[in-house]
């Protein structure tokens, strides 16, 4: 059996803080093994020996904040990827974190499933960027390619199936969402969604769901 993600949680609001656990703790694959307040909280634990694949942060925190803590542990401890759990929504923040080391960004207005798919899509090696930011960011990205650059290639035939997929992507739908919608499991829609950014050879929502608009997958 495959040994679950571990995840330490840096949020300064006891509430969201134990909403948060107490969400994660149901899934199997995901386990929090420690919480901090602010970044130098999460230093601490980490060198009292914590070991941590995922630190799943906030940006606004006392003594040290989010983005300071990423810019340490992409210097300290770059085999940890970090997770952004924020209000903060403007391009400027995501482009900061992800500058600094962040491998993905969420707003706090998402629902659990899409946090768990993203803790698992950068374990796994991807970017992640929530569909709330993705859709805000995408007409900057088609105006640049409209400017001239290449299309990408696609790699296999898109199915049906995926094209409804895609469209509830484009959507703003959830993995969990799009589930019921096409009366399947979660677990089904998170290997078609890996599928597809295969087969287009793209690395997050927004680059996916630019691919398939420019080509006229989808309308």
């Amino acid at each position: 059996m495959k040994n679950p993600i571990k995840v330490l949680l840096a949020e300064d609001h006891t509430i969201v803080r134990n909403g948060i656990v107490a969400l994660l703790e149901k899934e199997h694959d995901i386990e929090i093994i420690a919480e901090a307040k602010n970044g130098e909280e999460v230093l601490t634990l980490l060198k009292s020996g914590i070991d941590t694949d995922v630190v799943l942060t906030d940006i606004n925190m006392p003594d040290m904040n989010g983005m300071e803590l990423i810019n340490t542990l992409s210097d300290d401890y770059p085999k940890i990827k970090v997770l952004v759990l924020t209000m903060l929504e403007q391009e400027k923040y995501v482009v900061k974190s992800l500058q600094a080391g962040a491998s993905g960004y969420l707003l706090k207005n998402v629902n659990i499933d899409e946090i768990i798919f993203a803790i698992k899509q950068i374990t796994s090696g991807y970017k992640y960027i929530c569909t709330g930011i993705s859709l805000k960011l995408l007409t900057q990205v088609n105006d640049r390619y409209a400017a001239g650059s290449p299309q990408n290639k696609l790699n296999g035939d898109i199915s049906k199936r995926e094209i409804e997929i895609l469209t509830l992507i484009a959507q703003g739908f959830t993995n969990g969402e799009i589930a019921e919608k096409l009366f399947t499991s979660k677990r089904t829609i998170e290997g078609n969604r890996q599928n597809l950014l295969e087969k287009t050879g793209t690395k997050n929502t927004a680059a996916l769901i630019s691919f398939v608009i420019r080509n006229r997958i989808i309308d």
